[in-house]
């Protein structure tokens, strides 16, 4: 009885939000969040341009438990809103409490992203959908099932309807999510304001030192770490360790030379997106100061841009402090990305 009462009220809400919507016009992406001036446009493919209700369909679809085999978790489950759409835990748990292969990474600005995974397997945003799915330790699944169960959900079925001109299928889905997550945009930080607007106090002189540091010669970071994203998307061995359990990259092109390679992620946000690489082995900003600044271990593929630092104690923590400038709070606590 309670979920076909729960069902008729979201039904309910749904015909409110779309009779609202009619009525007040098209809400705009930037109705939703905050598009900072100083990115590039987003980029939406062919078929799958932004509008409210492929974005509102994705949201629900985002938060759907029934896309996994056993109804228990979700795609928030691992990426939660409040952690810039990172996990907590070194290693998320899927369906049937199973265990992931590696620490999910945050979804801060994933829709600029020119592949995804960290072995930069998956060409685009729709087509990522599919790997949760289909993995055993995540939904364990496959999009065939989710479709004939969500098909008897006449609340995907309107919305469906009107965002896509189609009935729910794979199309619908994989494109719907992606759609919301092309709104996880982050761009407003303390680091934002201080540098693209001009706003000479948003950071402290700790700060200042530390972005100082970190666009340097002395440590390289932005030699990686570049761009309005903070993020070259490079592939690269930072010297984790002398011996990988993931071979990563190597697992996608079979090469010698990309064993234990991972995509470089964006620094925006990473207060919030601990624990840190990619096994979670890091748990605070600190050890990653350290692990750089030591030049890491030997590796035949380690990066030439890891050597030992020799930083001070005063200068690792102006390092610190400045990737604490990162962390975008409105973008956080942004009710409509929200379940």
């Amino acid at each position: 009885m309670t979920l076909h009462r729960d069902r008729f009220i979201g039904f309910f809400i749904l015909i409110l939000i779309l009779g609202c919507q009619k009525e007040n016009g098209t809400t705009s992406l930037s109705d939703l969040v905050s598009v900072p001036s100083h990115f590039p446009a987003m980029h939406y493919p062919e078929g799958n341009e932004y509008s409210y209700d492929r974005w509102l369909l994705g949201k629900k679809l985002f938060y759907e438990n029934r896309l996994s085999v056993n109804n228990s978790v979700n795609c928030g489950s691992c990426h939660h809103a409040e952690k810039a759409f990172s996990d907590t835990i070194p290693l998320s748990f899927g369906d049937n409490h199973t265990i992931g292969k590696s620490n999910a990474p945050s979804l801060t600005n994933i829709g600029y992203n020119p592949y995804f995974t960290r072995a930069g397997g998956v060409p685009t945003l729709e087509m990522q959908i599919l790997v949760p799915i289909q993995e055993h330790d995540e939904f364990n699944t496959n999009i065939l099932d989710i479709i004939d169960k969500l098909k008897q959900d006449s609340f995907y079925v309107q919305l469906s309807r009107k965002a896509y001109n189609r009935e729910l299928d794979a199309f619908v889905l994989t494109r719907a999510i992606s759609n919301f997550e092309r709104s996880f945009i982050s761009g407003n930080s303390a680091y934002d304001q201080y540098y693209f607007h001009n706003n000479k106090n948003a950071l402290t002189q700790s700060q200042i030192n530390g972005m100082k540091l970190f666009f340097s010669s002395k440590t390289n970071c932005s030699q990686c770490h570049s761009g309005f994203n903070l993020t070259n998307y490079a592939f690269e061995n930072n010297g984790l360790y002398e011996i990988y359990r993931d071979n990563g990259r190597m697992r996608l092109t079979r090469l010698e030379s990309d064993r234990a390679r991972f995509k470089v992620p964006t620094l925006r946000n990473i207060v919030l997106t601990a624990p840190y690489m990619h096994d979670g082995s890091f748990q605070s900003l600190e050890e990653i100061v350290d692990h750089y600044n030591s030049g890491g271990k030997n590796h035949i593929n380690k990066s030439n841009q890891v050597q030992p630092l020799n930083l001070s104690q005063s200068e690792k923590q102006d390092l610190v402090s400045f990737l604490k400038s990162l962390t975008d709070h409105s973008f956080i606590n942004n009710q409509n990305l929200k379940k």
